[in-house]
């Protein structure tokens, strides 16, 4: 390789990669198709490999192009980090900043949040993305995932940033006809709403009780992928479900739903979580700080 890469076409490289397109990546931009494929070819011919398998709808990296992507994912990340340490008269974080959460906590929650760090610090630009399914947060090219539940992944770093819990609950109506479960094994006979969610086995709740944990296996008419969407059919009085009192503890107030065997919980704090190369980012310190007082 006689010429080192230019970062602009390693950051445009990797924007093609998130993107999956190379016109979903010039529409992003504000450039041609043109542009995008000129400056792909231009890093391929720098590097002296093929970085993408192209068809006419999407584009996929090359086992070259995998190598590639993550060395200009460290590469980008440290010229950002580097200006933050040297610019010691910036005292306010600048730049870009992926953050993906949850749909549900994110419209309630993390957006509300990032709406008052934006006002607090212009010069951040925000990138929110509400994902209801795992996420790689290198791969994917996120610098903060906001989730329930702290990370098993040994590459990430997981901060608690609120307490939270999630709890068992029904409506009058439904409890009306169908009893109340008084065993945490009794609720595998009552109708349960399931949710598919981002961390955790379909159907399978385990919560803390009075004999530690337990588990049980829970099934029912209804499920869905969407806790908005748990949450309203438990209401209409379908069933029994397991959610954050977060998200339930309104409802609870005013008697909409009841608390069922209220002896038990599920522990679901919630996490900053980010890759640990980004441990010193100023930006991400700040933006996970202004969260955890935002949510306190």
């Amino acid at each position: 390789m006689k010429n080192a890469p230019l970062l602009e076409d390693l950051e445009l490289f990797c924007a093609v990669v998130r993107h999956r397109s190379f016109t979903a990546t010039a529409r992003a931009l504000g450039v041609s198709n043109a542009y995008v494929s000129k400056r792909v070819a231009v890093l391929e011919t720098t590097l002296a490999v093929r970085l993408l398998h192209r068809t006419t709808r999407t584009v996929a990296l090359t086992e070259q192009g995998q190598v590639v992507h993550g060395w200009a994912l460290r590469i980008l990340e440290d010229v950002q980090q580097l200006g933050e340490a040297v610019s010691a008269e910036r005292q306010e974080p600048a730049g870009l900043l992926r953050i993906c959460t949850s749909s549900g906590f994110g419209r309630n929650r993390v957006s509300p949040a990032l709406s008052a760090l934006a006002l607090r610090y212009p010069a951040l630009e925000i990138q929110l993305e509400l994902l209801d399914r795992a996420v790689d947060l290198i791969a994917e090219e996120f610098h903060l995932d906001i989730r329930v539940g702290q990370a098993d992944e040994p590459h990430l770093i997981s901060r608690r940033i609120a307490a939270n819990a999630r709890v068992l609950c029904a409506a009058p109506a439904y409890l009306e006809r169908h009893g109340t479960p008084q065993t945490l094994g009794a609720l595998a006979a009552h109708r349960c709403i399931v949710i598919r969610e981002r961390h955790g086995d379909f159907g399978r709740w385990v919560l803390r009780g009075p004999r530690g944990e337990e588990t049980v296996k829970v099934s029912g008419p209804l499920s869905a992928s969407n806790g908005e969407v748990v949450h309203q059919w438990a209401l209409d009085g379908h069933g029994v479900i397991l959610r954050s009192l977060w998200d339930v503890g309104p409802a609870l107030a005013r008697g909409d739903l009841v608390r069922v065997l209220p002896d038990y919980e599920q522990p679901a704090d919630v996490y900053a979580v980010y890759p640990s190369r980004l441990s010193a980012s100023a930006k991400v310190r700040v933006c996970t700080e202004f969260i955890e007082a935002y949510l306190a």
